[in-house]
């Protein structure tokens, strides 16, 4: 016996509202009265019984910085796996290897070690990352 030969099992659907001699009539399986007996009763799970909700009664704190810039990282040791000497490692070339996602600016970080001669065009760098690639012999061009 394979598995498409097994009998299908499925349940009728439960049809909830039509009628008294379905079992399922009157309330329709809501119970008696109260809130949650009328259509749009379920309150939000944050609910605490018409008490002061506790995202309400605490404060506020800090804000967020509109401005702020967020990059992509990319450390120093994954360009080493990712190139050959000589390549010139851009955001195109990243996107299409895979390390980072379009639409958001790149930044190497000096994680780990290099040891390959590579051009770098990137809109931002750690000090010891231009360290370690000018070191190993490469160049570095910061984007706008």
């Amino acid at each position: 016996m394979e598995l498409y030969e097994l009998p299908k099992i499925v349940r009728k659907r439960k049809r909830i509202g039509r009628g008294d001699a379905s079992g399922w009539g009157t309330t329709a399986g809501r119970g008696n009265k109260g809130e949650k007996s009328r259509s749009g009763g379920a309150k939000a799970q944050y609910f605490e019984g018409g008490q002061t909700p506790i995202i309400r009664r605490l404060p506020k704190r800090g804000f967020t910085n509109i401005f702020r810039v967020e990059y992509e990282v990319v450390n120093v040791g994954r360009l080493n796996e990712i190139c050959n000497d000589g390549d010139v490692v851009d955001v195109v070339y990243l996107i299409e290897k895979g390390v980072v996602k379009r639409g958001k600016p790149v930044k190497v970080l000096g994680d780990g070690e290099l040891n390959k001669n590579i051009t770098v065009k990137v809109h931002a760098l750690s000090k010891s990352a231009k360290e370690k690639i000018e070191k190993a012999g490469g160049s570095i061009e910061v984007l706008q």
